[in-house]
């Protein structure tokens, strides 16, 4: 692991034990849990799916599409982020499986997806449009990707500051969906935008950034 990533790491596993605090990250009110389920039921197949996480946190995206009776493999850099997935998963008695990896290159092996779902993460990586080229090839023909991403005011967990070099990074504090479709638009053969910003149970009260799914069929 490089000093970089080794930092990460440890900037996620300090942030493990409060990250569900934050409403959108623990969904533990009912009216952002089903705000959640509201949006990506539709964005999903109405058969039973394989669905991968990446950046997945403490996997409570990945608990909604397990509970929906999808098939969810939970991809993080982060181990003490994991643990506090699985426990999710055991206390609900719900099927998934999890692995500790790096987004710009998610150790799946030669698995492929349904869908590739990632949430508020593309602004942490050092080389966004290559993960999300290395995504695409973790779908199946017809897959679909689903990001849920935004351009924010402060990037960092609850507004602490981020690892040394962070404004160095291409897309740091989050990225306008007019430059997110761009980026994905040579990778899939439809892509479009549904904006987020003006539903606060998403995000546990109203935001004044913005916010929206990119949603690209490969």
């Amino acid at each position: 692991m490089t000093d970089r990533a080794a930092l990460i790491t440890a900037y996620w596993d300090a942030a493990a034990a409060t990250f569900d605090d934050e409403p959108d990250h623990g969904l533990r009110a009912a009216a952002t849990r089903t705000a959640w389920i509201r949006l990506l039921q539709p964005l999903l197949p109405t058969d039973p799916a394989d669905v991968l996480d990446i950046g997945c946190g403490t996997g409570s995206l990945s608990l909604l599409l397990a509970e929906a009776g999808h098939r969810p493999t939970g991809i993080d850099l982060a181990p003490r982020m994991l643990e506090r997935a699985r426990a999710k998963f055991e206390a609900a008695g719900v099927t998934g499986r999890f692995v500790v990896g790096d987004a710009m290159s998610p150790p799946t092996g030669k698995q492929r997806f349904d869908v590739v779902l990632s949430r508020h993460l593309v602004w942490t990586l050092p080389d966004p449009e290559a993960a999300l080229r290395a995504w695409v090839t973790r779908l199946r023909p017809g897959g679909r990707l689903v990001l849920v991403e935004g351009r924010w005011r402060e990037a960092g967990q609850n507004g602490a500051p981020y690892v040394p070099g962070a404004a160095s990074l291409p897309w740091n504090g989050g990225i306008t969906a007019e430059d997110l479709a761009a980026a994905v638009r040579p990778l899939a053969a439809t892509v479009r935008i549904q904006p987020l910003s003006d539903d606060p149970d998403l995000w546990g009260g109203p935001v004044a950034d913005e916010r929206y799914a990119l949603i690209a069929d490969v």
